[in-house]
Formats: structure tokens, C-alpha cells, sequence
């Protein structure tokens, strides 16, 4: 086996997906025993859309999810403060998808088994560590037998064993911050292909977005929704776990705007997931011999920008060209370290200072965090487009930037 995959979400199954691409042989190990559709909502960007289409995915992947024509941005109050068009209503060659996480996984395991053979995924396969050699790498697993291949990479999530094994005294930054995630049925909201986000992680914060169309026959959305704000006593909860409406629905029962009653649609929402706002400090080794991390094991950053995924599927198909165009492994892996640990760093350092949404924070400390009657009083249209903008160019999606398309 050339290459073992350690981790078997987005990013290990994308990987799968482009080394079969390109005639390189390899298995995914996944650590739990069944894959089940979890999480919520997700966005894919124009340039995590581009890595997709390489794949041949893109007219699944909006069929199943719902294609955004616009991003605004709004005040506490409900005030509108910015938009702009998003996807292929933007110009791009791609369009931006919001769409299930869970049903974004499934789709990716499908194709995986579709296309490299039923066996190309061990479940309940759950690493323990690796061990390398002069020939190859050994990957131990918890009451399994050992695999060898030539190399191993890590896509094993924020909490990465092979990574940890590396940097065995890292921690993950908990800033104090949790975001609670839910997704209600709801008539479509603005046109039905808006992404929004409301106030600021300040005085609280929703973002809010279509990721399923007519889910009931009678033209109903499912609506994914993420809440976040600054707690007098943060405690950090794991992902995927359970939530409650009642630690954070004081901040937003009263949303109640003439285009969207929020407080309803949080109360409206069958159930509530709780996830920490965590990441790691950026690191500039992510190769040690034959071994690699990709994704959230190489880059863990803030889920803010809808970036991560972006990221992570771009990382894999970087290792993959350069696997396929170096005769030496361990030459290709040091080169795809070269060409993302910097370029991630910098998107893991933003998404901290200046995300998407620091619109809305300078908004609101320019207007007292009260109601405008002009906002061109205190900043215009241009300056708001020039801060959505930056963000843009740094996390790899601006206009330029994706203009060309990626090849699997």
C-alpha cells in the first residue's frame, strides 16, 4: 500500500477520493465503527466547490445541499449593514453551497467505496501510533492488527492522535467561547439563498443559512443556525454534544425583526449541539519522515469563515499532485508542507483577529451599539466591501483566485 490514511471525515475521504484519481493505491481508517450522518450545517466556498468539481461532485453536492445567491449582514436590531453576491452570482467559475455536514460526509464515503472497492474504508479502526523505518511506516491500531504502508497521513481531526504524538505537550486554545448549532424548518428566509449573519460574538452573534430545500412538500427549508457570544463563565464542551437553548436563548429572545422572528426559530430547532470555539497555534512542521497531518490534524482553526473544510480539501489535493509528480514520498510530502503550513497559519491567525464577521464588530462599535438612522454617517459601503474583501485574499477566495480550476 502506498499511502495509509488515518481518519476517515472530509478530509481523509476527499484524499482517497483524489490519490485514486491519480492511480496512487491506499485505505482509509476510520476510527468509528459505523459512519452516521452528524453534525450540521456546513458552506462550501467557491474554492472548497472548485476541489469538489475536480472530484466530479459538484452537481451532487448542490442537488443535495442549496446554492447561495448572496451574504448579508446585519445588526442586532436587524438592520441590514452589507451584502454582496456570492458563488457564480458573484462571478466565480464555481458557485457556494450551504449544505448538511453529515449528508457532505455521506456523499464523500459513498463515492469512496463507488469508486476504490467496498474495502477501501476500515471502520472501527481507531489509530494508536505510528512507527517508521528506512522501507516504510507502521500504523498500530486499538485491538487490531498493525498496517504498513509507505507513508501515513494524519487526517484525524483537532484532536489528532498521530499529531499528539508529535507535539505531545500541545494544548487547544478554548477562548472562552461556545457556539451552540441547531437546524429548524422554516420557510425560506429573504430569497431562500441568503447567508446572514446577525449581530456580533460581542453582544451575541447568528449566523444563519439554508442547507435543504421543501424538506416537507410544502416548500420549507431546513435552516442551519450558529450562535456564539463572549460568557461571563466559559466552560468548554465537546463537539457533537447535546446543547441547551436555555444557556444562551436570554441573549436573542428578544430578535424578533420584520423579516425573521430569530427567538422562534431557535425554539423552533429539534434539537441543539453545543461546540467549543477552539484551535491550535499555527506550526510550520507538519512531515516528519513518511508521516503527515492534513486538515484539522495539520491546521485546527476557529469555524468561522466556513473555511475549514476549504482548507482541508485543498490540502489533500496539494499532497496528492505532489505524490503523483515525485518519485521520492518523503521529498513530496516536505514540498506540500512547504507549499500549506504558512498559507494555513495565517487563515488559523485571522479567523482569531478579523474574521468575516468583524463587519459587524466595527459596525457596531462605530454606532454606539444602537439603531442607525444613516450608516453612511459613520462608514460607507466601500469600506465595508474593502474589510469582506481582505478576508477574501487571505483565506484563498478571492475573485482571482479562483479563477482556475483544480484537476483531480
Amino acid at each position: 500500500m502506498k499511502v495509509a490514511i488515518i481518519g476517515g471525515g472530509i478530509a481523509g475521504c476527499a484524499f482517497a477520493l483524489n490519490l485514486h484519481a491519480r492511480g496512487i493505491s491506499c485505505r482509509v481508517y476510520e476510527a468509528v465503527p459505523d459512519i452516521k450522518e452528524l453534525g450540521v450545517g456546513i458552506t462550501l466556498l467557491p474554492h472548497a466547490m472548485r476541489e469538489f468539481t475536480a472530484l466530479g461532485l459538484q452537481d451532487t453536492l448542490k442537488a443535495a445541499g442549496v446554492e447561495n445567491t448572496e451574504s448579508a449582514f446585519f445588526n442586532r436590531f436587524g438592520q441590514l449593514l452589507y451584502k454582496e453576491p456570492r458563488g457564480k452570482f458573484a462571478g466565480y467559475p464555481f458557485p457556494e453551497v450551504g449544505i448538511h455536514r453529515g449528508r457532505l460526509h455521506a456523499i464523500l464515503y459513498r463515492t469512496v467505496l463507488d469508486r476504490l472497492g467496498a474495502d477501501a474504508v476500515v471502520t472501527g479502526a481507531r489509530c494508536t501510533g505510528v512507527e517508521q523505518d528506512a522501507d516504510g511506516v507502521t500504523v498500530h491500531f486499538q485491538g487490531a492488527d498493525s498496517v504498513r504502508a509507505e507513508i501515513a497521513v494524519a487526517c484525524d481531526g483537532v484532536n489528532s492522535t498521530v499529531r499528539k504524538q508529535f507535539y505531545p505537550d500541545e494544548k487547544i486554545i478554548f477562548t472562552g467561547i461556545n457556539a451552540w448549532r441547531g437546524v429548524s424548518k422554516h420557510k425560506p428566509i429573504l430569497d431562500g439563498r441568503t447567508y446572514m449573519r446577525v449581530g456580533s460574538m460581542r453582544t451575541g452573534k447568528i449566523v444563519i443559512y439554508p442547507i435543504a430545500d421543501n424538506i416537507d412538500g410544502q416548500g420549507n427549508q431546513l435552516i442551519n443556525w450558529t450562535t456564539e457570544f463572549e460568557a461571563e463563565a466559559p466552560r468548554m464542551n465537546d463537539w457533537n454534544k447535546p446543547g441547551k437553548i436555555a444557556d444562551f436563548f436570554h441573549v436573542f429572545k428578544d430578535w424578533k425583526f420584520d423579516w425573521l422572528d430569530v427567538a422562534q426559530m431557535i425554539q423552533d430547532s429539534d434539537a441543539v449541539l453545543e461546540y467549543p470555539m477552539c484551535d491550535k497555534d499555527p506550526i510550520l512542521q507538519w512531515t516528519f519522515g513518511r508521516v503527515t497531518f492534513a486538515g484539522d490534524a495539520a491546521h485546527p482553526m476557529y469555524p468561522r469563515g466556513s473555511n475549514g473544510s476549504a482548507q482541508a480539501v485543498i490540502d489533500v489535493r496539494v499532497l496528492a499532485d505532489f505524490l503523483a509528480s515525485e518519485k521520492d514520498s518523503q521529498v513530496a510530502l516536505k514540498a506540500y508542507e512547504t507549499a500549506r503550513a504558512a498559507t494555513t497559519g495565517e487563515i488559523v491567525r485571522t479567523n482569531r483577529a478579523h474574521p468575516p464577521d468583524f463587519i459587524n464588530i466595527k459596525v457596531e462599535e462605530l454606532t454606539g451599539d444602537k439603531p442607525f438612522d444613516n450608516l453612511d454617517k459613520y462608514i460607507s459601503q466601500d469600506e465595508l466591501r474593502a474589510l469582506s474583501d481582505g478576508y477574501k485574499r487571505v483565506a484563498g477566495f478571492a475573485l482571482s483566485d479562483v479563477k482556475t480550476a483544480a484537476k483531480a
